[in-house]
């Protein structure tokens, strides 16, 4: 497949999965896409930040400017933007989904409403990328005021111990809905995912229901307090983009967001790195105790410039390029392959052994910025032979390349803005 073939089948992907419209009951004009037509319709936090990097490698930034202006839309006055929102739809796909909406929306719960949860905070990056392409500073000031609220949020609700550390309450503000490293926080026993699991996961959502999602209540109940490695690399990436987009208008704020960075950089290091085994792990409770379960989150925090390098050749060296674990012929796989929990195939409990395009496209710029170009480049053509072999797919087989789950799913297009990258990095 040359690129322009690739190139064409995204942005026919995207095309087919875009959305625009009017809410009357929000008052508001959207426009998203859809991370799968079926199986996910609604307009997601984190997939709206990865169709921002498509449609910008596509040399489309004026679309990517309307799907973020459309993520804030429904933002709360303190600053909350829920991980979904559900423009003029009625109930989630999956009915279990409501306990992630707060009770007191009532009658509301049928009109345009947001989740009550968060998903990994990566705006502040994606409207970094779209204002280096399009160099609009318009856009930024429009953005910005957004994008300072969010963030204070974060900081003033999840930070519960202020040590820069965020804290997730429930699998799915992860992201990574049913990442092994959970199952001892729900006291599940290490292995494959079964019907308790989903009873166990869908009771944290339940119980955060019950409390009226009251950030303080259930931080004192402690039923799930974990402190995720990717969520908490994400969120320090985050802040020190929001710094230098605030640098960049003048904005007075800088030096808190860069404080803030500084201050979830060491506590990243001081609280999940485990200097026995060379990896970040998950950390839950009060006392911080780490969850060791190799997911590649293990290796996520090496991508921060402040970690120190020989922290992180020991992560990759150990952990990355390791053939029982992550290194196979289809990477990344979600968790190690010699983990009990480990399923190449087709699941309901996602994100335990497929390989997911994300993990692929979250290492590639360190590694390609860090002299590991040909280790870099693999990952591209992993990614372009799944979709050669299995199409637009939501996870793929790590060993065969079959793909799974949802169809025309949209995240295998970010290796265009990995093709980008290292074509940037060749000038």
């Amino acid at each position: 497949m040359t690129e322009k073939e690739l190139r064409d089948k995204v942005n026919g992907l995207l095309d087919k999965n875009m959305v625009k419209g009017y809410s009357k009951t929000a008052g508001r004009h959207f426009h998203y896409t859809k991370p799968s037509p079926f199986s996910y319709p609604f307009q997601f936090f984190w997939d709206t930040c990865f169709h921002a990097y498509i449609l910008t490698a596509l040399n489309r930034a004026d679309m990517a400017k309307r799907h973020l202006q459309s993520l804030f839309c429904l933002q709360k006055e303190d600053g909350f933007v829920g991980h979904m929102i559900y423009w003029n739809n009625t109930l989630p796909k999956r009915y279990t989904d409501i306990f992630q909406s707060k009770p007191g929306l009532k009658w509301k719960l049928f009109k345009t409403h947001m989740s009550a949860l968060l998903q990994p905070p990566l705006v502040a990056q994606a409207v970094q990328k779209v204002v280096m392409a399009s160099n609009d500073l318009e856009f930024l000031k429009e953005m910005l005021p957004n994008l300072k609220k969010f963030y204070n949020w974060i900081a003033l609700n999840r930070d519960f111990e202020g040590q820069g550390m965020i804290s997730i309450i429930s699998p799915f503000e992860s992201g990574i809905d049913w990442k092994p490293s959970f199952d001892e926080v729900v006291n599940f026993p290490p292995g494959k995912a079964d019907w308790r699991l989903f009873v166990k996961v869908i009771g944290i959502d339940f119980r955060n229901f019950l409390n009226n999602y009251n950030d303080k209540k259930i931080y004192e109940k402690g039923y799930f307090i974990v402190k995720e490695v990717g969520f908490n690399t994400i969120y320090a990436q985050n802040l020190l983009a929001l710094h230098q987009l605030c640098k960049k208008v003048s904005d007075p704020d800088a030096p808190i967001y860069k404080t803030r960075y500084n201050q979830t950089v060491k506590s990243i290091l001081e609280v999940m790195y485990d200097k026995e085994t060379a990896a970040f792990y998950d950390v839950h409770g009060k006392d911080h105790k780490k969850i060791k379960v190799l997911t590649p989150t293990v290796f996520f925090p090496t991508v921060i410039k402040d970690i120190p390098t020989d922290i992180s050749q020991k992560v990759l060296q150990n952990h990355f390029f390791n053939k029982n674990e992550f290194d196979v012929r289809y990477p990344i796989p979600s968790v190690s392959i010699n983990h009990p929990a480990f399923n190449p195939d087709m699941s309901l409990y996602i994100w335990r052994g497929p390989t997911w395009i994300l993990y692929n496209w979250f290492m590639h710029k360190y590694l390609l910025e860090n002299d590991y170009k040909k280790e870099a480049h693999r990952l591209i053509e992993s990614i372009k032979q799944l979709i050669e072999m299995s199409g637009f797919r939501e996870y793929y087989n790590p060993f065969t390349g079959e793909g799974h789950g949802a169809r025309d799913f949209t995240w295998s297009g970010l290796v265009l803005d990995m093709i980008q990258m290292e074509k940037n990095k060749e000038l």
